[in-house]
């Protein structure tokens, strides 16, 4: 499903998955979104500087990714109870997942797996029928930010009120 030379492309239909979040077994994936953008968001590990930083960005924007009705889902090989503790560390209330067992499975159907055995820094932004609409591989040393993705859905939205107008 992704492009062979890395990242899964846009107009590409996401595969489906579901993933452990919290230590109570509770499984979440982008199908319990369905109807809203969904914006995947693989990081290479919670307590890495870089990842840090990004992920308290995405949630500093919770407000703008409300406006767009977006869904945020961290997603990285880490365990949920690591995922736990450094959500509350970081006060992030968005779904980080576990992609731990089998180890990456997820990121590598997104072709968002590193070589070095853990999520590759990636974004992916799904309409709301669960189609790719962007997705974007930074270098694992730089956080993306959220512009391309807030550009991903400025044209989502625009779609949208053509298709509604």
């Amino acid at each position: 499903m992704s492009d062979p030379n890395g990242l899964i492309q846009p107009g590409q239909t996401a595969p489906g998955f579901t993933l452990a979040g919290t230590p109570d077994g509770r499984q979440t994936g982008p199908e319990q979104f369905r109807g809203r953008p969904v914006v995947l968001a693989f990081y290479p590990a919670d307590w890495s500087p870089v990842c840090g930083d990004q992920m308290s960005l995405y949630q500093s924007a919770a407000p703008v990714f409300e406006q767009y009705r977006a869904a945020v889902l961290g997603i990285s090989v880490d365990g949920i109870w690591s995922h736990r503790a450094f959500a509350e560390s970081r006060g992030i209330e968005f779904p980080l997942l576990s992609d731990f067992e089998p180890k990456g499975e997820v990121a590598r159907r997104y072709g968002a797996y590193a070589p070095q055995g853990e999520a590759a820094r990636a974004l992916v932004v799904l309409d709301t029928a669960g189609t790719v609409a962007w997705s974007y591989l930074s270098p694992p040393e730089v956080n993306p930010g959220a512009d391309g993705i807030f550009d991903a859905l400025d044209r989502l939205a625009a779609n949208r009120e053509v298709l509604a107008g």
